[in-house]
C-alpha cells in the first residue's frame, strides 16, 4: 500500500490536457501533489517515438506514467521502460470511455474483465520495482457497481496493485460521448467509501467532480486519495493551496514572481528546441480565473502567445496584466 500521506492529492490525468507542458506549469504551483501523465497506450511506447512519448522534465516529480492496453506482455515491456525513463509510478487506465479504447480493447470496457486487469497487473508488478497502480470507474453500462466494482478491486489488489483509484460514476459505453461520460453518468461517492470499508489496508483514492480543496479534505474523511480534475485544469491557481493544506508546508502568499520567471524559462528552451510558445500557454490560461487583470491576461495567452514567433516576453506581458497582490492574496 502506498503511504497515505504521499499521494494524499493527485492531478487527474487527462488526454489532451496533461502532457508535459502542463505537468510543469502545475509543478510550479504544487510541488507535492502527484502528477500523471496523459494515457499512452502500450503499443505506441514499444513502436513508437519513446523519447517524443515520455520525456519529462526532473522538476515534475512525482509523476506517474498512466498506460492504455490489455496485453500484459506488452504493458509490462511499456511498464519496464516507463521506469526506465524515470517514472514514479506506473498507472493503467480502465476508466477512458472514448471510441478509440473501445476499439483497443483497452480502458472503460476492461471493467467487464477483471480477471484480465487482474494478470495485466500481475505482469507489469513483476516486470517493475516501482509501483503499479489502477484508476477505474465504478462499473460500464448496466453494471451493477457493487459487484462490479468489488470484483475489479479484489483482482487487482490480490494481483499486486498498490493502490486503486475510482472515477466514482459509471462510463456508458454505449449511448453517451467521452464529453457526456464526465457529466451525465451521476456520480456515487458512497460505493467508493464503501469500497474502501471492504479494503481498510488498502491505498483507494477518489476521482470525478471534485472542485474545491475544501471537497477534497472531505472525501479525504472517507478514503486514502483526492484527484482534481478539470478544476485543476480549468483554475489552476487551486493547487497553490495544495502543500499547505494537505502537507505541512508553511501557509503564506504565493511568490508569482518565481512562477513567472520559471515558466518564461522553461518557454524559451521549448521553443529554443524548436516548440511554440502556445504549445506551453494554453495550460495556464486559467490561472487568474476571477481577479482583477485575468481578462486581459487570457486575451494575451489565447492570441498573442500563439503567433508565430512569440517569445516569453509575451508571457510576462500576460502576467503583467494581472493585480498580481491580489493573486498571491487569494492563492
Amino acid at each position: 500500500m502506498l503511504k497515505n500521506q504521499d499521494h494524499r492529492v493527485a492531478v487527474a490525468p487527462m488526454m489532451d490536457w496533461t502532457d508535459r507542458h502542463c505537468r510543469f506549469f502545475h509543478r510550479q504551483l504544487t510541488t507535492r501533489a502527484l502528477l500523471y501523465t496523459e494515457m499512452v497506450v502500450a503499443d505506441a511506447i514499444i513502436h513508437g517515438a519513446r523519447e517524443k512519448l515520455l520525456a519529462f522534465d526532473g522538476v515534475e516529480h512525482p509523476v506517474a506514467l498512466q498506460l492504455g492496453g490489455s496485453d500484459p506482455a506488452k504493458l509490462a515491456e511499456a511498464a519496464r521502460i516507463g521506469e526506465a525513463f524515470g517514472y514514479d509510478e506506473i498507472n493503467l487506465n480502465v476508466g477512458c470511455p472514448s471510441d478509440r479504447v473501445q476499439s483497443g480493447m483497452f480502458g472503460a470496457c476492461l471493467m467487464k474483465v477483471p480477471d484480465l486487469v487482474a494478470d495485466c497487473v500481475a505482469a507489469m508488478k513483476a516486470a517493475v520495482n516501482i509501483p503499479v497502480t489502477v484508476k477505474c470507474r465504478i462499473g460500464v453500462d448496466e453494471q451493477d457497481p457493487e459487484p462490479a466494482l468489488d470484483a475489479l478491486a479484489d483482482g487487482v489488489f490480490d494481483a499486486g496493485a498498490d493502490a486503486l483509484w475510482v472515477h466514482a460514476r459509471k462510463a456508458w459505453l454505449e449511448g453517451l460521448s467521452p464529453k457526456e461520460n464526465r457529466d451525465i453518468p451521476p456520480l456515487d461517492y458512497d460505493r467508493v467509501y464503501r469500497l474502501k470499508g471492504r479494503k481498510q489496508n488498502k491505498f483507494i483514492g477518489i476521482n470525478g467532480g471534485v472542485q474545491s480543496l475544501e471537497e477534497v479534505r472531505a472525501h479525504l474523511g472517507h478514503v486514502d486519495g483526492a484527484m482534481l480534475g478539470r478544476a485543476a485544469y480549468h483554475t489552476p491557481g487551486i493547487l497553490a493551496g495544495v502543500d499547505a493544506a494537505f502537507y505541512g508546508a508553511t501557509p503564506g502568499t504565493f511568490d508569482f514572481a518565481s512562477l513567472i520567471d520559471a515558466m518564461a524559462r522553461y518557454a524559451a528552451r521549448h521553443i529554443e528546441q524548436g516548440g511554440r510558445l502556445g504549445h506551453v500557454t494554453r495550460h495556464m490560461v486559467g490561472l487568474f480565473h476571477g481577479l482583477p487583470g485575468a481578462r486581459r491576461y487570457r486575451q494575451i495567452l489565447s492570441t498573442d502567445a500563439t503567433r508565430p514567433g512569440a517569445g516569453p516576453d509575451v508571457l510576462k506581458t500576460a502576467f503583467a496584466a494581472v493585480e498580481l497582490d491580489r493573486a498571491a492574496e487569494a492563492a
